[in-house]
């Protein structure tokens, strides 16, 4: 399974603090030798200031409690350099301290740069200087003092460029502490100065959009209400360009998402035929799956697929999420993954067979006679599902649906208003840039 494993893909559109908790998901699952996966850890540590935790895995991996002597310059520079960054932003930290020196701000930052010089002789430097300092406690591992002082450097900041590196910083100190609520506000607000038209230059501005799908990762399997927001994000069609041409690697997390999805979604169409169009230039078991079924009508296949793609969820980083249960220890999503998957294979198998076999149906489902006879008893039961059972032969017979014209016209009608808007957007923002030029 380690050839599906996505990390190397990954981890360099993140920043090394969020590779972290890849290693150690990896490290559980022992997909790769425990010293390889040290020697990783070490390397990511080699270009952070976090030499306390460089030096406990220094000690796992030779088993030894001596440490490299560039390990121990290394820490006292850096507890130097702290004390430094420290003296240089107190000021500006003792102000942000003081609850009614606070209330002296207001949301026009060209006045807080005036009151600071001109009543607590605050200036450019020092403000700078909280940046640095915000900065150095991230790189310490302090996300929470970093994601304070990034968030009151922010507010004081008028240079555009360094305030999105803040809000960056904050993100990924958000994430690391599992504040999901709070990294999701983040994330649409990165979201929103990326798609803005005064963004540098085309080329970042996918650059970035690529770098928040990555990151975004984190927060939609683990948030509430991720699974529907990630089709949200991942689905529009800048972002979904952004993905065919440079991260065709995460069509499995939006794949897996449309398919643990309650609500099943009108733009699922839509994305088959990206499946079908990237089927021959990427490989991955959750969107071969998919391609199974909708493009080639492959049941044998997807049923063979069907097992792949649970180890390749109890062996990703995002999708194999574990919950304790007691004495128990689950995997949510593989569970709805695979009861979703059958509902699939079950719904287009269906659709093109009037009566069913029950063994063969239970062989496509990956499951045994009397377990898909309850499972599909279930399903009738519980959806407007037109079949019955006729347990003397042992089948599946299906009732003819066939919609009217009426219906017809209302179905393949009902997304032209959608693309009508969309495509006018389109015209006024190139009509917008003409002007502009």
């Amino acid at each position: 399974m380690a050839n599906y494993d996505l990390t190397p893909r990954i981890a360099p559109h993140l920043d090394r603090h969020l590779v972290f908790p890849l290693l150690e998901f990896l490290q559980e699952g022992q997909l790769y030798a425990d010293e390889d996966i040290l020697k990783a850890k070490i390397e990511l540590l080699n270009n952070t200031n976090m030499v306390d935790y460089a030096m406990d895995i220094h000690k796992s991996l030779y088993h030894t409690e001596d440490v490299p002597q560039d390990m121990m310059e290394r820490r006292v520079e850096v507890v130097a350099r702290l004390k430094v960054l420290e003296e240089a932003a107190a000021p500006l930290v003792a102000f942000l301290q003081n609850p009614n020196a606070v209330q002296e701000l207001r949301a026009d930052k060209q006045y807080n740069l005036e009151m600071l010089n001109e009543r607590y002789q605050i200036g450019p430097e020092q403000i700078e200087a909280l940046y640095q300092y915000a900065k150095f406690q991230f790189e310490c591992g302090n996300y929470s003092g970093a994601a304070d002082y990034l968030y009151q450097y922010r507010s004081l900041c008028t240079n555009s460029d360094r305030s999105l590196s803040a809000l960056w910083g904050k993100l990924a100190a958000e994430i690391l502490m599992q504040n999901w609520d709070i990294a999701l506000e983040e994330l649409n607000r990165l979201k929103e100065i990326i798609d803005s038209k005064s963004f540098a230059s085309p080329l970042n501005q996918v650059q970035s959009r690529i770098w928040l799908m990555h990151w975004s990762l984190f927060i939609f399997f683990n948030h509430d209400n991720g699974r529907t927001q990630i089709i949200d994000l991942f689905n529009q069609d800048k972002y979904l360009n952004a993905i065919q041409t440079s991260a065709p690697h995460l069509l499995r997390y939006l794949a897996t998402s449309f398919i643990v999805n309650k609500r099943r979604r009108p733009q699922f169409k839509d994305f088959i035929k990206v499946i079908q169009q990237e089927q021959y230039s990427h490989e991955d078991p959750i969107t071969e799956f998919l391609a199974c079924i909708y493009v080639n009508y492959d049941f044998d296949a997807a049923q063979k697929k069907m097992k792949e793609c649970e180890e390749v969820i109890l062996n990703d980083p995002f999708l194999g999420k574990r919950v304790e249960e007691g004495n128990f220890s689950t995997v949510p999503l593989r569970d709805e993954f695979l009861e979703n998957a059958r509902l699939f294979i079950f719904e287009t198998y269906c659709r093109i067979h009037q009566r069913i076999d029950m063994g063969v149906l239970a062989e496509k489902l990956n499951l045994n006679y009397d377990e898909a006879e309850r499972w599909i008893v279930n399903l009738i039961r519980t959806s407007k599902l037109d079949a019955k059972i006729d347990s003397e032969l042992g089948t599946v017979i299906m009732e003819p649906n066939h919609l009217n014209v009426y219906e017809q016209l209302i179905d393949h009608t009902k997304a032209l208003s959608g693309r009508t808007y969309k495509l006018v957007g389109q015209l006024l923002e190139h009509a917008q840039a003409q002007t502009a030029r």
